[in-house]
This record gives C-alpha cells, structure tokens and sequence, in this order.
C-alpha cells in the first residue's frame, strides 16, 4: 500500500545568530532500498563525513534486504518459506527482532496483523494491484478455505535464533513492517554510530524524527488528504502532527485511497482482513499510527487498516495507542470519489489527541 507523508519545515537556517557563530550544518540524502526510495536530513556532526555516512546507512539496509526481501530468493526469509516443516533455518537479529514485533502485533490485535496472510492476497488477485474480476467472480469457498490452512503464524517457532514451522507451505512476509524497521535501523545508525541527535528518516512513507530540523524547531508531519486515487503530484495536507518535548515520532500512515476498487457500490481495499478472508469493507480511508519504534507504528496501521473502521477505532482505544483515522464525514459516500476536504473528519484517540495537544509525557 502506498503511504505518502508529507515532511515539513526543512532547509533554512535557524535565526539570531550571532557573526561568530557557525550555523547548524544540515545534510540530505537519499537512495532505494526495499522496492521504494528513502530520505534522510540530519545535522551533520563536525568531521564527519556525509559520503561515509551513507555508506553504512546502505550496508545496513543491504543487511536487512538480504535478510528479509521476498524479492531476493537468496534471502534468509525466502530459505525459510522454502523450507520443509521441521526443518531449521538460523535467522539473524534482524529478522529474529522483526517477527517478535510482528508476534506482539499479531496477538494484540486478534490475527488482523498476520504475516502469513500472502496465500489469501495473492487468491484474491490483490499482489502488486487489484483485479474487478475477482471482485466479480470471488473465489469459491473451497479454494478460500485451502489458501486459509496456510495462514497459520502460530505454526512458526522460534528457539534462540532457530526458526522452524510446524506446517507444509506456511511462509512469511514482512512487507508491512519492514520498512519502519528500516526506518528504526537507520535512526540507530544516525545516532549510535555518528551521535547525531537532530535527523529525520524516511523510507517509502514510514518516518522517524528526533530533535529540531535546520529552522531550529521541532520536526513536524503532514497527513495527507485521502484523496481516492491521488498521486505525490496531487495531494492536500488535511492534519499536522508534532511532538513539543524531544521531537521524537515514529509514524506510520496506511490506507486505502490510492490502491481500492468499487464494485455493486462497495469500495474494497486491497487490504485482506486474515479474520475474514475478504478484502476489507467500510475500512478507515487513512490509518496514522505513532509508536515507541517505527516498525510497531508500521505494523499497527496495517493491523487497524484490516478492519472495518468502527472495530479499528475500538482496539485502538482499547489498546490505548496514539492513532488519527480519517474517515469520510457521510460514511454512506464514502465509496464515492471525494476531493474536498471539508469531505473529510478527523478521529483521534485519547493518545493521539495529547501527543498533538504536548500533553503526552
């Protein structure tokens, strides 16, 4: 699903200072990595080097690639979804942090997050894009029954840094929270590795942000309107989010306004709830989640995206997480194509709402 976030604020010089005073030297780079494009800006450090620093930034998302890229049939996770039950694949930690984080976001949310669910995706003809035929010829309840035996992430156990399943055909995809883990990855490297403190990261949409941009203020996010359809060229921001204390976000936007079809008046999103089996119906158009990793934040707004919007708000609230939902202010015209933002209503959770308001310690 494409996320789109608009980054704000960025690129000038702080005020006031003095002729002795050096400005905050403020670096961008940028490259691809995991089928997408990344962004990073931070201040850069006095003698450090700008050309280094993407290097390891590189190496270490070539390590995550390698590890976890169903692009990649070299890769760890690919020996394992080729792997016969009970044998044992060894797994880095990388991949080892990644499935304990999609484990907690598996259970938190009662399977709607299940990184097994690629055999119902694929059935349902919702891989790279969505197909009308399989909206208007759906799969027979046999073969959805088959593709279901294989969404099983209970079967896969983890024993120190061996992984092995316990069924035939069962395989793994990390495609909806690998890259806030890439995102997670790059902000250690920023500040483990070159002690930067002021940076924001960006990978395919997913962001992490700490401390002040080049203006001297604290980062700040802009959600985009969801606008069915619309593209990076064509685009509104309807909601700002800011963190007042460190500047520290890790934020994750997901939706189904740039990837869903309508048929008989239904508008489905590419999205498969692994509860149901079925594309997602009445679903929030946009899903932003802010959590304690980049990665958490990825997975929880899948999760909540697999849900039809009033069950997503429930667990949200239940689950006490700092969510934003934008929905359509008349859900029976939600379906339609809507290009107003007066169109739209934003909903917040209780965290969310003091996260915005700085009330949030």
């Amino acid at each position: 699903m494409k996320k789109i976030v608009y980054l704000g604020g960025m690129g000038a010089m702080m005020l006031g200072l003095t002729a002795c005073q050096q400005p905050p030297n403020y670096q961008s780079i940028d490259g691809k990595t995991m089928g997408t494009s990344y962004h990073i800006t931070f201040e850069l450090p006095k003698n450090a080097d700008v050309a280094n620093i993407q290097k390891r930034i590189d190496e270490r998302l070539v390590q995550i690639n390698k590890s976890m890229s169903t692009y990649d049939d070299t890769a760890t996770i690919m020996q394992f979804n080729h792997a016969k039950a009970g044998q044992a694949i060894t797994i880095d930690s990388d991949f080892i942090k990644v499935l304990q984080d999609s484990k907690t976001v598996y259970q938190a949310s009662n399977g709607a997050f299940d990184p097994t669910v690629m055999p119902l995706v694929a059935l349902w003809g919702f891989g790279s894009e969505m197909r009308i035929d399989r909206l208007q010829s759906p799969p027979s309840k046999a073969e959805i029954d088959t593709a279901k035996q294989l969404i099983d992430f209970d079967s896969i156990v983890l024993n120190q840094n061996q992984l092995v399943k316990n069924k035939d055909g069962v395989a793994l995809d990390f495609s909806a929270i690998a890259k806030g883990y890439g995102v997670d990855v790059v902000a250690d490297v920023l500040k483990s590795d070159y002690k930067i403190q002021n940076y924001m990261v960006e990978i395919g949409g997913e962001v992490a942000t700490l401390g002040k941009n080049a203006k001297g203020q604290f980062w700040q996010l802009g959600i985009d309107e969801p606008v069915i359809n619309s593209s990076v060229s064509n685009r509104n921001t309807i909601a700002i989010i800011r963190e007042s204390a460190t500047g520290k976000i890790n934020l994750a936007t997901s939706g189904n306004y740039r990837n869903s079809l309508v048929f008989n008046d239904i508008r489905y999103s590419h999205t498969i709830d692994p509860t149901t089996a079925s594309p997602v119906v009445d679903g929030a158009s946009s899903v932003t989640v802010v959590h304690d990793s980049t990665a958490l934040a990825d997975a929880w707004a899948t999760a909540l995206t697999a849900m039809p919007y009033q069950k997503a708000l429930a667990m949200a609230n239940a689950q006490d997480l700092a969510v934003m939902f934008i929905v359509h202010k008349d859900m029976k015209k939600a379906n339609k194509d809507s290009t107003q933002l007066a169109d739209w209503q934003i909903v917040e959770t209780p965290k969310m709402k003091a996260l915005r308001a700085g009330t949030d310690k």
